[in-house]
């Protein structure tokens, strides 16, 4: 899969008035974060055994 075919969805902690938020694509191996309101901007790209202790230490907080 290409980066440039990934399907972007925002993270369910993102508030409703639509500031901080961001948005996560998964692809095969890998996920990719980046800031909602700069799409073409710089991205987070972790391997899936990476983005699973984030996401673990994260849903603690």
């Amino acid at each position: 899969m290409s980066i440039t075919n990934l399907v972007w969805f925002k993270s369910s902690y993102s508030g409703s008035s639509g500031d901080s938020c961001i948005e996560v694509a998964t692809a095969p191996g890998t996920v990719h974060v980046r800031d909602s309101k700069v799409e073409k901007g710089p991205r987070l790209t972790l391997s899936s055994t990476s983005w699973a202790p984030f996401v673990s230490y994260a849903a603690l907080g």
